[in-house]
């Protein structure tokens, strides 16, 4: 989100009606209660990527997460955003987004998994996604993980005041081409703020599908590429919420929250720094 992608042409989703009031440039006082959030977001997946293990389940993971977020005095983005039933998206290998915790799903050795979570803290959120290699994965696993996340910050050098959208979903595009894995296209980041899901779309691709937009300070963006092994093209299954790979090729992801700055940004989630 990186629950939710903001969604190109999956209807499963609509943008909030906010949206239409244009980007928001967050004050002092907000962007203060945002760090506050997106730290709840950062020790929540630190913490998970720490306690997961081969055995565990991906509800044991969601109920896990919820119960950290309220007591950090938060409460779960995810649950019951447009009826989604969980407070983290568990995708685990060909899954891509929007992966439902299950108490059958069970995390096993080898596995690539993506934990996506969000914090509603005083009416703000953060939202961040992680890729964890579950015990010792295979040589593409470990590289496609890899990839992913360099590509996260390839798309974040870009960020500061006046730069542009496309500056972004160009840098991301190029090292992830030149990798040979390729970027979903279907899904996007977004903004975030007193909505989970704000203006503007944050692509990682280059298109003209949506307007270029200049970077301002006090934008607060989530950047989240999606990583496939094999084709960009995805499906989504029978419970409407699940994508996964049309090859069941595996995939990858990260996404931080991250503030624009004059100079930069400043990664509101930075699990480095909780």
């Amino acid at each position: 989100m990186n629950i939710f992608s903001h969604l190109l042409n999956k209807p499963a989703l609509p943008a909030p009606k906010r949206q239409r009031r244009g980007v928001e440039i967050k004050s002092p006082q907000e962007i203060e209660i945002m760090r506050q959030s997106a730290k709840i977001v950062a020790t929540v997946l630190k913490e998970i990527s720490e306690r997961v293990q081969p055995g565990m389940t991906t509800a044991d993971l969601d109920a896990y997460a919820e119960q950290r977020i309220r007591e950090m005095g938060a409460t779960p983005s995810f649950k019951g955003y447009h009826g989604f039933p969980a407070s983290i998206c568990a995708c685990v290998n060909h899954e891509v987004v929007h992966g439902i915790p299950n108490r059958k799903k069970v995390i096993r050795e080898g596995d690539v998994l993506k934990v996506d979570t969000g914090a509603y803290y005083q009416g703000f959120h953060g939202d961040s996604c992680i890729t964890i290699a579950v015990g010792d994965v295979s040589s593409e696993a470990a590289r496609l993980i890899q990839v992913a996340e360099v590509a996260l910050y390839k798309g974040i050098e870009q960020v500061k005041a006046g730069a542009h959208l496309l500056d972004l979903a160009g840098a991301i595009q190029d090292y992830v081409q030149s990798t040979g894995f390729t970027v979903v296209e279907d899904f996007t980041g977004h903004g975030v703020g007193r909505n989970l899901h704000e203006e503007p779309s944050v692509f990682n691709v280059r298109t003209h599908d949506m307007p270029n937009v200049k970077l301002r300070a006090g934008m607060t963006l989530a950047i989240e590429p999606i990583i496939n092994a094999g084709s960009k093209f995805t499906r989504t299954l029978y419970d409407r919420w699940t994508v996964v790979t049309v090859d069941n090729a595996l995939s990858a992801q990260f996404e931080h929250t991250v503030l624009v700055t004059e100079t930069g940004c400043e990664i509101l989630t930075d699990r480095t720094q909780v």
